[in-house]
């Protein structure tokens, strides 16, 4: 974080916590497939205003995983990566998938 209420972003430039949320709640709808944009745009929508700096850090990089591996990962058909795996329950069980 650079600054007050700012975050890095890949550039470089501090991003605000609003354009930080904003900029998750478009990449949530903008997937490959339409399975995941509305799994995802929906927990968006319900759930980002909560999560603290860290938790929106992880989403941040659970965003940038394939969709098809998403997919399998929230259906339960795959193991997600230990990393994701508690944040992907979440956004299961909001989805109804578990």
């Amino acid at each position: 974080m650079s600054g007050a209420g700012l975050y890095e972003t890949p550039g470089g430039a501090g991003e605000s916590r609003e354009n930080r949320l904003k900029r998750l709640s478009m990449r949530s709808m903008r997937r490959g497939i339409k399975e995941m944009d509305i799994i995802l745009k929906n927990w968006a929508d319900a759930s980002l205003e909560e999560l603290d700096d860290e938790m929106l850090t992880l989403y941040d990089r659970l965003l940038s995983e394939n969709d098809q591996d998403l997919y399998q990962w929230v259906t339960g058909q795959v193991s997600a990566p230990e990393e994701f795996a508690a944040l992907i329950e979440v956004i299961a069980t909001h989805a109804g998938a578990r």
